[in-house]
């Protein structure tokens, strides 16, 4: 970034605005022309800079340079003669400073007019920011690789921005009521009435959500699947439905991607032997190039290597088991009996007295460690039962 914004520059190859990992020189721009200085690059400016380039090189200007020099000549017409006088007066001034610092000032002159008039065919940081940069080691851009990257922005699928503005107002319309700068929260925001209904009844396990939470489980499946809540009752509908190895699969996927490192590969081996080997106990259905792919990857297990088998039981799970569990008697039961909260309307006095009052709430390790204890129950439960563990038990009793 420090080259790309002129603040140092390269002293052979000056037109290559970017760090190179060789042993060619760089020097510090002088802070006269440094961007923070903020004097805007005028036309009339680089004109006069290339008037007087060009008597110091007798009209052997570098081809870039030529052609702005011409094109500028035309724009500044009306006022080149004035050009001229002041590259001249510049051009006679710089012959009387020694040649040292001649020299260092023509490279700091240049290199500032490459950062704010760069060549063509390149990308200048004032202009798209350091980011656009050319690699430094690939070569200068041809005219052939222009004309291919014009022609793959041709051919992109783009889409027309009636559709876009249409999506976005339909994004907007659906989540308006859910947005708590837009919406008021229900019962009463905590953070205004010191009471804590609103994040009691939205807790993330309980019992009876609250309309809200349980309309926005209709909005996509990534938004039932982020509520633990709508998540369990996800659940309770694919178990009647005896399919729910997609969503174990894809709540396993995501314990792999956010777990420990050190668990990392014996989690990896358990979802290989539960989900993906052949005849597995919860085998799940995809497709032969993803299955190949997942089970390559776990040869070296990482956090994203089930990405794309996550990604294809998801949008499987989305085209088809989400909609069917929106029109299920389960989730109309958990509509009917979703809370609806009454709004509270708390005068001064009661809103000093809650203030008063203030419950510091439980501590967020709390509820986790509660939640572990759940996780760690349900996993008993739905383990396989050990017969001949249960009757040494039993006979142990006797």
């Amino acid at each position: 970034m420090l080259v790309a914004y002129g603040y140092i520059y390269p002293l052979q190859n000056h037109k290559k605005l970017v760090l190179c990992n060789d042993a060619s020189l760089y020097r510090f721009q002088t802070p006269y022309f440094w961007p923070t200085q903020q004097w805007v690059a005028e036309d009339s400016d680089y004109a006069i800079y290339l008037a007087k380039r060009n008597i110091r090189k007798k009209g052997m200007l570098e081809p870039y340079e030529q052609a702005h020099y011409n094109h500028l000549h035309e724009w500044l017409n009306h006022k080149w003669d004035f050009i001229v006088m002041q590259a001249t007066e510049q051009y006679k001034a710089g012959r009387e400073r020694k040649k040292p610092d001649r020299v260092v000032f023509d490279c700091q002159e240049r290199a500032y007019w490459i950062v704010n008039r760069p060549p063509r065919r390149t990308h200048s940081a004032m202009d798209v920011g350091p980011e656009h940069l050319l690699d430094p080691n690939t070569e200068e851009v041809t005219e052939n690789h222009l004309r291919h990257v014009q022609t793959q922005a041709i051919m992109r699928s783009k889409v027309k921005s009636s559709v876009s503005l249409g999506a976005l107002v339909k994004y907007i319309t659906t989540y308006k009521n859910h947005d708590p700068f837009l919406a008021p929260c229900l019962p009463s925001n905590p953070w205004q009435t010191d009471n804590d209904s609103y994040w009691t009844l939205n807790m993330r396990r309980v019992d009876l959500p609250t309309k809200m939470r349980v309309e926005r489980w209709s909005f996509s499946l990534f938004e039932l699947l982020n509520d633990l809540r709508g998540r369990d009752d996800f659940k309770i509908f694919l178990k009647k439905e005896f399919s729910g190895e997609n969503l174990a699969f894809w709540e396993a996927a995501e314990e792999l991607k956010w777990g420990t490192a050190s668990s990392m590969s014996t989690k990896a081996e358990t979802i290989f032997k539960t989900f993906l080997a052949p005849g597995a106990p919860r085998w799940i259905n995809i497709d032969g190039r993803t299955m190949g792919l997942t089970v390559k990857g776990l040869d070296h297990p990482h956090r994203y290597v089930l990405e794309a088998a996550q990604t294809h039981v998801f949008l499987l799970m989305k085209k088809d088991t989400f909609f069917r569990y929106l029109k299920s008697p389960v989730y109309k039961e958990i509509q009917k009996k979703a809370l609806n909260p009454e709004a509270h309307n708390f005068n001064p006095a009661q809103l000093e007295q809650n203030a008063r009052s203030r419950n510091p709430g439980i501590h967020p390790i709390t509820l986790w460690q509660q939640e572990e204890e759940e996780k760690a129950k349900a996993a008993a439960a739905s383990a396989p039962v050990d017969v001949k563990a249960m009757m040494s038990k039993i006979d142990r009793k006797k």
